[in-house]
């Protein structure tokens, strides 16, 4: 399920660039008067005419491509927040401004550390990666492309497929330490099993057989130092995606006083990940990549990155009833039958009873500026599919700890004050 304002932030195709606005200036002396002729220096004081050394800082310089989308903007949040980088480039189609950036991302996404640019042109990536220093980026990581579901293969193919190979070849070809790939659970052949990193591959999206084809290629580009991450259904605050069309979609049948109903069955796979939590991930894989010799590591390491509650539509179903206190249940084995059979009818109709509710709520609530939330439900996430995902393998390399265990009633409830805080929620 996605709304239907999509989130394309983080899509860094674009006709228009823009300069970056600043760079962060080299560490330079400090300035301090000289010493008296004749008199000795003080402790820690440079001889006079002696320069001082300068400051060495070892932490890695960062490049985050699609710096404002979802992943992008909480990965600079991260970094800023705990002082991981010695400098960070975020590149983005969308201006900070227009990016519907909460007040906590202001000093993260700020226009200093920002550079408008179409990243999939090759006449970009010089000016991209790029330093004033003249050195290159330690890490790179590409949380950029085409987001949204439902779309023509060739529109995943120029901003997903295209930005991906560009963007490796240049790190690749500047010895970038290393280039993190975001990827999709959706590329594994669909069990309500966890799927496992080796586990057989059969992409059930457009833009998850276009996200492998990506990996694949990427993979054969000489001295690229790739890792790969797949993901769960991302969640958190201010999210647009999945988890948001339900909340919109339980917040209209609240509203109207009906069931909320899903097709398929409980036990259908719908597993989920933190926003903060892959974030973390992020910078814990690329830490872990760079300090740990190959072999024993993969010389493409994959990993899944799925929170431990196993996530399933009965899961959400029960939180819905909990949080908007609606009664919510399952169509049964005949209606769902026929679902599938006549699927773009069933989406429509869904789509129509709920989209002019969800107008009026907005009405009702002095919502008059566009938001990124929709009850509109896309026919490719409502297929009987599972996302299933086993994510040991990064936990047992990494010693990675989520923060967010498993989706809850208060993680709910956390992502609606969010969009509370924003004037978004009706």
């Amino acid at each position: 399920m996605k709304p239907a304002v999509s989130e394309t932030v983080g899509d860094t195709t674009a006709t228009q660039e823009t300069p970056a606005v600043g760079q962060t200036p080299a560490v330079g002396e400090n300035g301090a008067a000289n010493p008296a002729i004749g008199e000795p220096s003080a402790v820690g004081e440079t001889p006079v005419g002696e320069e001082k050394p300068p400051v060495v800082d070892d932490r890695p310089s960062v490049l985050i491509i699609g710096g404002l989308g979802y992943i992008g903007r909480f990965l600079a949040l991260h970094i800023h927040q705990n002082n991981l980088a010695s400098e960070v480039r975020l590149v983005d189609k969308h201006l900070p401004e227009l990016a519907w950036l909460a007040p906590e991302f202001k000093e993260a996404c700020s226009r200093e550390k920002f550079m408008q640019a179409d990243a999939s042109r090759e006449q970009s990536l010089q000016r991209i990666f790029d330093r004033p220093s003249g050195k290159q980026w330690d890490y790179v990581f590409n949380c950029g492309g085409e987001t949204r579901y439902s779309q023509e293969d060739e529109v995943y193919r120029v901003r997903s497929h295209a930005l991906s190979l560009a963007v490796g070849k240049e790190a690749a070809k500047r010895g970038v330490k290393v280039f993190v790939e975001m990827s999709t659970g959706m590329l594994y052949k669909p069990d309500s099993v966890p799927r496992k990193e080796t586990d057989k591959l059969k992409p059930w999206l457009k833009l998850a057989k276009w996200k492998l084809a990506a990996e694949d290629e990427l993979a054969k580009i000489e001295g690229l130092n790739l890792m790969v991450m797949r993901m769960a259904h991302v969640y958190g605050p201010y999210t647009s995606k999945f988890i948001s069309t339900a909340l919109c979609m339980a917040r209209v049948y609240q509203f109207l006083g009906k069931e909320m109903k899903w097709l398929w069955k409980g036990d259908l796979r719908t597993n989920t990940v933190h926003v903060e939590d892959v974030a973390r991930a992020l910078w814990t894989g690329a830490e872990w990549y760079c300090k740990t010799p190959s072999p024993p590591r993969k010389a493409v390491p994959i990993f899944n990155l799925v929170d431990q509650g196993n996530t399933s539509q009965g899961d959400m179903a029960n939180l819905m009833h909990a949080v908007f206190n609606i009664d919510t249940g399952f169509h049964g084995t005949i209606i769902s039958a026929f679902a599938r059979l006549n699927l773009d009818h069933v989406v429509d109709d869904v789509n129509d009873e709920l989209l002019d509710p969800w107008a009026d709520l907005q009405t009702k609530a002095n919502i008059s500026q566009s938001t990124p939330l929709s009850p509109f439900m896309e026919k490719e996430l409502l297929k009987d599919t599972d996302l299933s995902l086993d994510g040991t393998a990064f936990v047992k390399e990494t010693g990675f700890k989520y923060n967010h265990p498993k989706l809850t009633q208060q993680e709910i409830e956390a992502v609606i004050e969010s969009y509370r805080k924003m004037g978004w929620w009706p």
